[in-house]
C-alpha cells in the first residue's frame, strides 16, 4: 500500500480537512530542509525560533517567545477562558554530531546535525498550526489549540521543565507529541498505551587513591582494577537489588585513567547513563546506585565521589490521549496506518508534561517504502522520507478536530 492509499471509510466528521494543498506541502518540505541545513543546539535555537515566529505571524497568529529566549508558544482558535486547550509539542534542537549524508540539504554547520528528526517534529507542528489557523478562521475549530515549540530536548534534564515554568501548560488540558521512528514505514504511526520510553539519568564518578608503582600494587590502591570492578560489578549488584521487570540498567560511556604503563594512577573518571522502564524504579535509582558504587569502591580501597544527575522519567501515554491519536490516524488513513509499538530505552523530556496533564506521544514512520536497511536515530546519516511531514500534519489536525472532550 502506498503513502497516499488508505483503507479508511469516509469519516463521519465533515470537519476533517482534506489532503494538504500541494503548495503548503512543498513549503513545509522546504522549511524542514532549511532547518536541517542550519541545526542549532539546545538553548541556542535563535535562528529556528525566529523562522517559526516569522511564519506564524505571516499567518496572522501571535506567537510568544518563551522566557528562556528560544522556543515559543502560539494559541489558535476560540478561547472562552474555561475550555482547556489541546497542546501540540515539537522539539526544535539538534545534536552535536556531524552530518555525513550527501544531500542538497546537508547541515552547513560543522559537527551539528538534526539526527533525531526534531526538524520534522517542528515542521509537523508548524504545518498543523497553519491548517488549524485557517479552520479557526472558518469557524470549524471547536476548542483552542496551543502550538508548543520546545527548546533543548537533548539537554538533560530537558527544556520541557523551563517551558512549563514559562507558562507552556497554562490553560492546557491535554498534550500530544510525535517522534520520528526509522523502523516504521512512512504513512504509518506506532502507538502504545502506558510507558513508551525509558527514564534516563546521567552518572559522573570520580575514583581516587594514592597511586604508585605497578610493581607494588599491594602497597597502594590499584585504581585501574578498582575502576574495572566498578564497571562490571555495579550493574551486576543492581540486577540483584531491583525487580528485573523495571529494567534498571547502568551503561558506561566514558572511562579515563592513567598515563603510563608502569604507574598506578591516582585518579579515574567514569560517565554513564542510568535507564529504567518504570517510575518506582526511577525514583529509587539514585540511592541504589550510590550504595552499589560506594560498596564496590570501598572494597577496593578507592575513594568515590558521585554526581547523580536527574534526567527524565519515562513517557507514560495516557489511555484516552492514545486512543485520540489512534482515532485520528484511522479517520485519515485507515486502520492499516496504525501499528503497536514497543517501549524504548531512549529518554524523552516530553515526560515532564505528562507529570502535569494527560497526553501521549506517537511514533511517526519515516522509513522509505521498500527500504530494508536497519536505521537508527542519533547517527550522522539519519534522514527521513519527507512524506512523513504530511502524515504528521494530518494526524495532529485530525486529533485537534476530534478531541471534543473537556477534561
Amino acid at each position: 500500500m502506498s503513502l497516499d492509499e488508505t483503507d479508511a471509510t469516509p469519516s463521519a466528521d465533515a470537519a476533517l480537512p482534506g489532503a494538504l494543498p500541494d503548495e503548503l506541502r512543498a513549503e513545509l518540505i522546504a522549511f524542514r530542509r532549511d532547518l536541517h541545513m542550519h541545526p542549532e543546539l539546545g538553548n541556542c535555537e535563535f535562528r529556528t525560533t525566529a523562522a517559526l515566529k516569522a511564519r506564524l505571524e505571516k499567518a496572522g497568529l501571535e506567537p510568544r517567545v518563551l522566557p528562556s529566549g528560544t522556543g515559543l508558544i502560539c494559541d489558535i482558535g476560540p478561547w472562552d477562558g474555561v475550555t482547556p486547550a489541546l497542546a501540540l509539542r515539537g522539539d526544535i534542537d539538534a545534536l552535536p554530531i556531524p552530518d555525513t549524508k550527501t544531500v542538497p540539504y546537508r547541515s552547513t554547520v560543522a559537527d551539528r546535525a538534526h539526527a533525531c528528526g526534531h526538524d520534522v517534529h517542528t515542521t509537523v507542528v508548524l504545518g498543523a498550526g497553519l491548517v488549524l489557523a485557517e479552520l479557526a478562521r472558518e469557524g470549524r475549530l471547536r476548542r483552542p489549540v496551543r502550538l508548543l515549540f520546545q527548546p533543548a530536548e537533548e539537554v538533560l534534564p530537558g527544556g520541557a521543565a523551563d517551558a512549563i515554568e514559562g507558562g507552556a501548560l497554562d490553560g492546557v488540558g491535554r498534550i500530544l507529541a510525535l517522534h520520528c521512528d526509522p523502523k516504521v514505514e512512512v504513512g504509518r504511526v506506532g502507538l502504545r498505551t502506558g510507558p513508551i520510553t525509558s527514564a534516563c539519568d546521567r552518572l559522573e564518578i570520580s575514583l581516587d587513591g594514592p597511586g604508585g608503582h605497578t610493581a607494588r600494587p599491594h602497597l597502594t590502591t590499584d585504581l585501574v582494577t578498582a575502576t574495572a570492578k566498578v564497571i562490571t560489578e555495579v550493574p551486576a549488584l543492581l540486577a540483584r537489588r531491583v525487580d528485573a521487570r523495571s529494567g534498571l540498567a547502568v551503561t558506561w560511556g566514558r572511562v579515563e585513567s592513567g598515563h603510563a604503563c608502569n604507574v598506578i594512577p591516582q585518579h579515574a573518571e567514569l560517565s554513564a547513563t542510568v535507564r529504567c522502564l518504570d517510575l518506582p524504579a526511577w525514583r529509587a535509582a539514585p540511592d541504589l546506585v550510590h550504595a552499589a558504587i560506594d560498596e564496590v569502591a570501598t572494597l577496593h580501597r578507592a575513594k568515590s565521589e558521585i554526581n547523580y544527575i536527574r534526567g527524565v522519567p519515562p513517557v507514560v501515554n495516557e489511555e484516552t490521549s492514545t486512543e485520540l491519536l489512534r482515532d485520528a490516524m484511522v479517520a485519515r488513513r485507515g486502520s492499516y496506518a496504525v501499528e503497536d509499538t514497543e517501549q524504548s530505552l531512549g529518554g524523552e523530556d516530553f515526560s515532564w508534561y505528562l507529570e502535569r496533564v494527560p497526553g501521549a506521544m506517537a511514533r511517526l514512520g519515516v522509513r522509505r517504502v521498500g527500504d530494508t536497511t536497519r536505521r537508527d536515530l542519533h547517527v550522522g546519516d539519519f534522514d527521513v522520507d519527507e512524506g512523513a511531514i504530511q502524515v504528521g500534519v494530518e494526524l495532529f489536525t485530525a486529533a485537534a478536530l476530534l478531541d471534543r472532550n473537556v477534561l
